[in-house]
């Protein structure tokens, strides 16, 4: 029998030590080491791994291949963030914060494919069969055929989906609360969390079952666990937003069937998660007669262009004083970027002035197209003279002042004249689309004297 090793594995990132220490010394966590026996590696043995196994195939690359067949659940929403549909025998990992709605999320595209006729097994491993009846209940979904488990080990859950057909769909809820008899520790622990994971998308990939796995996330929104679980599954899902706002986006970071630019918004309705097809409406708040210290940018979401509504406060201050730079939605390295090309190449300071910046609904802004929005909407707070209500905003700014093109303007200018937007302010060198009337500016000064009434 070889002989079991001890070793101390990191709960935060999975590194493994040699002996106990308070902080980790990759990820430089403290109190995340706990104790896990090993028996000893082939490595360690030093085994010759070059003969005894079987030959596999090889083929090449020139090798005709079908495209995968997608399960379409009915959600659009949903099957546009993950490329069109759920394909048969893949592993997807869904992530987000505690109360988002990722069961709510699950249990609708459940209860969708079983109307359909295709045969799904959701498994909670932390609620009761009862818990999540009552929740399908309440959102109207009780007579979906969904078959209901609570269980939490690995090889009864395998044991029984193996019995007879294999199901279409099968949910995970949550792999956090999965244990593997195979390995000691406690549910949770990175070598629990990594051998059910491997275990269920070995079951995928052999019976051509789609896995959805939910995981937990971290306090800073890294779903948790050892980051070899992302590696592991085929697409990984995060369903971000406030829990305090109605609206809610899936976003996938990883997608081997698909590409990772596209979005699905929801909405969080007492009967459950509704899809929101038109999200500028969202966004955008409607008003009588413009104020000053507001833009409207068209922002681009994979091929989905969403309007935005960027609001910007500045706060005179006492002589003396420090001022302040808040920003919520968007970065503020880079407001603080903004700001000083608008102190040195247009002479606008806001050195005396506390500056606060918002992106509207809660929605978190990281195109840099939306450089000359930010800018319109300080530079209108500032003098209080309002951007036009009618007119969007868009275009990069660089450290020279020059306003540079930003990608697939044509597009961005077609949704916003679809949504009653009839001027643009948008770079030099912008061909028009849709309609709508352009504005065009070479350097941020240019765009400064528009709205100052130079």
């Amino acid at each position: 029998m070889a002989k079991l090793k001890t070793r101390y594995v990191c709960q935060a990132c999975g590194s493994e030590q040699h002996r106990w220490q308070g902080q980790c010394p990759d990820c430089a966590e403290w109190n995340t080491l706990v104790q896990e026996a090993s028996g000893v590696t082939v490595f360690s043995a030093k085994h010759d791994l070059s003969s005894g196994g079987r030959a596999v195939e090889l083929v090449g690359l020139d090798a005709v291949v079908a495209l995968p067949d997608r399960m379409r659940t009915g959600i659009a929403e949903f099957d546009r963030a993950i490329g069109g549909g759920i394909v048969p025998g893949s592993a997807m990992l869904l992530g987000g914060d505690p109360g988002i709605g990722k069961s709510t999320l699950l249990l609708q595209v459940a209860a969708k494919l079983a109307a359909s006729g295709r045969e799904v097994v959701y498994v909670s491993g932390e609620e009761a069969a009862d818990q999540v009846r009552l929740r399908a209940i309440r959102l109207g979904l009780g007579r979906a055929p969904v078959r209901l488990a609570a269980a939490t080990s690995v090889r009864d859950i395998l044991t029984t989906v193996s019995q007879g057909e294999p199901p279409a769909l099968l949910v995970i809820d949550s792999i956090q609360t999965m244990h593997s008899d195979l390995i000691e520790g406690a549910p949770g622990t990175v070598s629990q969390v990594r051998a059910s994971a491997q275990e269920l998308v070995r079951f995928a990939k052999d019976r051509g079952t789609a896995v959805v796995l939910v995981g937990h996330v971290t306090k800073d929104g890294t779903i948790a666990g050892p980051r070899v679980l992302e590696h592991m599954v085929d697409t990984v899902l995060g369903f971000e937003g406030e829990r305090s706002h109605q609206y809610r986006i899936l976003r996938a970071a990883k997608n081997r069937f698909g590409g990772t630019d596209e979005i699905g918004v929801f909405a969080m309705e007492g009967g459950g998660l509704v899809e929101v097809p038109n999200p500028s409406a969202l966004f955008l708040t409607q008003r009588g007669e413009p104020v000053s210290g507001t833009s409207v940018f068209p922002a681009l979401e994979g091929t989905r262009p969403v309007l935005v509504e960027i609001q910007a406060l500045v706060v005179r201050l006492a002589s003396g004083a420090t001022p302040r730079r808040a920003a919520v939605g968007w970065d503020g390295g880079r407001l603080a970027m903004v700001l000083a090309v608008l102190e040195a190449r247009c002479g606008i300071s806001f050195a005396t002035a506390e500056v606060y910046l918002n992106v509207a609904g809660g929605y978190r802004l990281s195109d840099p197209a939306a450089d000359l929005a930010v800018a319109a909407a300080l530079v209108s707070a500032l003098s209080e003279r309002p951007v036009p209500q009618e007119a969007v905003v868009m275009g990069e700014i660089a450290l020279s002042g020059e306003v540079r093109p930003v990608a697939h303007a044509g597009l961005r200018l077609k949704e916003s004249n679809k949504l009653g937007f009839d001027r643009a302010w948008v770079p030099a060198g912008t061909e028009g689309a849709g309609g709508i009337s352009l504005s065009r500016f070479g350097k941020l000064k240019e765009l400064v004297d528009q709205i100052l009434g130079r």
